[in-house]
Protein backbone atom coordinates (compact mmCIF):
# COMPACT_ATOMS: atom_id res chain seq x y z
CA UNK A 1 0.00 0.00 0.00
CA UNK A 2 1.03 3.02 -0.96
CA UNK A 3 -0.24 7.13 -1.27
CA UNK A 4 -0.99 6.61 -4.81
CA UNK A 5 -2.64 3.53 -4.20
CA UNK A 6 -4.74 4.50 -1.30
CA UNK A 7 -5.70 7.38 -2.93
CA UNK A 8 -7.47 5.41 -5.96
CA UNK A 9 -8.72 3.39 -3.53
CA UNK A 10 -10.24 6.63 -2.12
CA UNK A 11 -11.54 8.02 -5.69
CA UNK A 12 -15.36 6.33 -6.00
CA UNK A 13 -15.83 8.15 -2.38
CA UNK A 14 -14.37 11.68 -2.96
CA UNK A 15 -15.31 11.84 -6.66
CA UNK A 16 -18.79 11.33 -5.00
CA UNK A 17 -18.72 13.70 -2.01
CA UNK A 18 -16.90 16.56 -3.84
CA UNK A 19 -20.08 16.45 -5.98
CA UNK A 20 -22.55 16.56 -3.48
CA UNK A 21 -23.63 19.50 -0.51
CA UNK A 22 -22.17 19.13 2.72
CA UNK A 23 -25.40 18.33 5.02
CA UNK A 24 -26.28 15.66 6.98
CA UNK A 25 -28.39 14.28 4.10
CA UNK A 26 -24.80 13.37 2.80
CA UNK A 27 -23.86 11.04 5.77
CA UNK A 28 -27.13 8.98 4.87
CA UNK A 29 -26.82 9.15 0.82
CA UNK A 30 -22.81 7.59 1.90
CA UNK A 31 -24.16 4.99 3.99
CA UNK A 32 -26.29 3.99 1.28
CA UNK A 33 -23.74 3.93 -1.25
CA UNK A 34 -20.51 2.76 0.58
CA UNK A 35 -21.90 0.57 3.92
CA UNK A 36 -19.57 0.33 6.58
CA UNK A 37 -20.05 -4.05 5.72
CA UNK A 38 -19.44 -3.01 1.71
CA UNK A 39 -16.64 -3.84 -0.63
CA UNK A 40 -15.45 0.08 -0.81
CA UNK A 41 -15.71 0.95 2.95
CA UNK A 42 -13.75 -2.52 3.75
CA UNK A 43 -11.14 -2.15 1.50
CA UNK A 44 -10.30 1.46 2.80
CA UNK A 45 -10.46 0.39 6.15
CA UNK A 46 -8.13 -2.61 5.52
CA UNK A 47 -5.52 -0.43 3.44
CA UNK A 48 -5.75 2.52 6.52
CA UNK A 49 -4.70 -0.36 9.14
CA UNK A 50 -1.58 -1.19 5.99
CA UNK A 51 -0.46 2.01 5.49
CA UNK A 52 -0.56 2.60 9.66
CA UNK A 53 1.47 -0.71 9.89
CA UNK A 54 3.98 0.21 7.42
CA UNK A 55 4.69 3.55 9.24
CA UNK A 56 3.13 6.15 7.08
CA UNK A 57 -0.20 7.01 8.26
CA UNK A 58 -1.04 8.37 11.57
CA UNK A 59 2.49 9.09 12.21
CA UNK A 60 2.08 12.61 14.31
CA UNK A 61 0.92 12.83 17.98
CA UNK A 62 1.51 9.96 21.10
CA UNK A 63 -0.53 7.28 22.12
CA UNK A 64 -3.90 7.80 22.05
CA UNK A 65 -4.03 10.21 19.80
CA UNK A 66 -1.87 9.63 16.37
CA UNK A 67 -2.88 11.47 13.32
CA UNK A 68 -1.81 12.71 9.67
CA UNK A 69 -2.28 14.20 6.63
CA UNK A 70 -2.49 11.72 3.97
CA UNK A 71 -3.79 13.84 0.78
CA UNK A 72 -3.83 17.81 0.49
CA UNK A 73 -7.05 19.17 -1.51
CA UNK A 74 -6.71 18.73 -5.11
CA UNK A 75 -7.84 18.17 -8.54
CA UNK A 76 -7.99 14.20 -7.91
CA UNK A 77 -10.00 14.69 -5.00
CA UNK A 78 -11.80 17.05 -5.62
CA UNK A 79 -10.26 19.50 -3.94
CA UNK A 80 -10.84 17.55 -0.70
CA UNK A 81 -8.27 16.85 1.81
CA UNK A 82 -7.74 13.61 3.28
CA UNK A 83 -6.41 13.17 7.08
CA UNK A 84 -6.78 10.01 9.35
CA UNK A 85 -6.66 9.61 12.94
CA UNK A 86 -6.30 6.77 15.40
CA UNK A 87 -8.22 7.67 18.91
CA UNK A 88 -8.50 5.87 21.80
CA UNK A 89 -10.90 6.95 24.45
CA UNK A 90 -9.83 10.53 23.94
CA UNK A 91 -11.61 13.71 23.74
CA UNK A 92 -9.32 15.48 21.02
CA UNK A 93 -9.06 19.55 20.42
CA UNK A 94 -11.81 21.46 19.61
CA UNK A 95 -12.57 22.86 15.99
CA UNK A 96 -14.74 24.57 13.54
CA UNK A 97 -15.45 23.09 9.57
CA UNK A 98 -16.09 26.13 8.06
CA UNK A 99 -16.65 24.07 4.81
CA UNK A 100 -17.93 20.80 6.85
CA UNK A 101 -16.83 17.49 7.15
CA UNK A 102 -16.76 14.35 6.27
CA UNK A 103 -16.00 11.17 8.57
CA UNK A 104 -15.74 7.56 7.71
CA UNK A 105 -15.77 5.80 11.41
CA UNK A 106 -13.79 2.85 11.59
CA UNK A 107 -14.25 1.86 15.36
CA UNK A 108 -10.83 -0.86 16.14
CA UNK A 109 -12.60 -1.86 19.03
CA UNK A 110 -15.84 -3.22 19.34
CA UNK A 111 -18.73 -0.59 19.78
CA UNK A 112 -15.80 2.21 20.00
CA UNK A 113 -17.86 5.17 19.19
CA UNK A 114 -16.97 8.83 17.38
CA UNK A 115 -19.00 11.23 18.44
CA UNK A 116 -21.52 8.65 19.94
CA UNK A 117 -22.07 7.64 16.51
CA UNK A 118 -20.80 3.95 15.52
CA UNK A 119 -18.89 2.38 12.09
CA UNK A 120 -20.02 4.24 9.15
CA UNK A 121 -20.35 7.65 8.03
CA UNK A 122 -21.15 10.82 9.64
CA UNK A 123 -20.87 14.47 8.50
CA UNK A 124 -20.77 17.98 9.95
CA UNK A 125 -22.32 20.61 8.08
CA UNK A 126 -20.19 24.23 6.99
CA UNK A 127 -19.67 26.24 10.05
CA UNK A 128 -20.00 23.42 12.77
CA UNK A 129 -17.63 22.93 15.75
CA UNK A 130 -16.60 19.87 18.24
CA UNK A 131 -14.24 18.07 20.24
CA UNK A 132 -14.01 15.17 18.08
CA UNK A 133 -14.16 12.38 20.77
CA UNK A 134 -13.47 8.86 21.03
CA UNK A 135 -15.38 6.53 23.49
CA UNK A 136 -15.37 2.75 24.34
CA UNK A 137 -11.96 2.03 22.98
CA UNK A 138 -10.25 2.73 20.18
CA UNK A 139 -11.18 4.08 16.66
CA UNK A 140 -9.93 5.23 13.10
CA UNK A 141 -11.32 8.30 11.88
CA UNK A 142 -10.49 9.38 8.29
CA UNK A 143 -12.10 12.62 7.43
CA UNK A 144 -12.33 14.95 4.02
CA UNK A 145 -12.70 18.38 4.44
CA UNK A 146 -13.56 20.20 1.26
CA UNK A 147 -10.52 23.20 0.56
CA UNK A 148 -8.87 21.33 3.30
CA UNK A 149 -10.24 24.10 5.59
CA UNK A 150 -10.44 23.15 9.99
CA UNK A 151 -9.90 26.14 12.53
CA UNK A 152 -8.82 24.91 15.51
CA UNK A 153 -10.40 26.73 18.62
CA UNK A 154 -8.80 27.86 22.36
CA UNK A 155 -12.15 26.51 23.64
Amino acid sequence: MNIERFQELLKPVTDFVSSQIVSPDLAEELNRRFPHDGVTFRAIEAACHEAILDGWMCVQGKEGRRFGRIIEPGKETGRLSVDVVDLKNIVGPHHRHPTGEICMIMPVTEGAQFDGKPRGWCVFEPGSDHRPTVTNGEALVLYMLPEGKIEFTEQ
